[in-house]
């Protein structure tokens, strides 16, 4: 395999950033009216796919951080306002009565409906106009970049502000 050049890799970075951008304040405009934010959404749908039965899907705080890469307060905040929103509840962990699990409510499962609309209505936007065969090689080599790059080890720890 030969080497990128640089200025081809930067560029690349450049044009996943913008596109990053547009998407995400596409997607925070279109769930503003639902008082959804982008960290809360994922915050959801990772919660909506936890291990388990589709109806008693719970998750400790703690995991949650974890998949979502954020530091446990962050996770804490999200959650917050995720249970006021009554989009989700706290329930006693059965196997640790210290520890809390995070259960998504009727409205939670709704919302991740929702959300889940609105991301695939954003990125057919976005990107429509590219063939379904580009799509795919894009697909494939972000894929490749990705596991290469946490295989090496590179990922930076998580900021209480990675959650917003």
């Amino acid at each position: 395999m030969t080497a990128t050049p640089p200025e081809t890799a930067a560029e690349l970075a450049d044009e996943m950033t913008r596109a990053i951008k547009r998407i995400r304040r596409q997607t925070m405009h279109r769930l503003e009216p639902f008082g959804i934010t982008p960290g809360q959404g994922r915050a959801l749908r990772t919660l909506a796919h936890a291990p388990g039965c589709e109806s008693t899907r719970t998750m400790r705080l703690s995991d949650l951080a974890d998949r979502l890469h954020i530091a446990p307060r962050s996770a804490t905040t999200v959650v917050d306002a995720l249970e006021e929103a009554g989009l989700v509840e706290r329930t006693p962990d059965p196997a640790d009565r210290r520890a809390v699990r995070i259960v998504l409510t009727t409205a939670g499962w709704s919302a991740v409906e929702r959300i889940g609309q609105v991301r695939h209505e954003v990125a057919q936007e976005y990107f429509g106009p590219v063939s379904p065969a580009d799509q795919d090689a894009l697909l494939q080599a972000l894929r490749r970049a990705d596991a290469a790059y946490g295989a090496a080890g590179a990922e930076p720890r998580a900021t209480p502000d990675a959650a917003r």
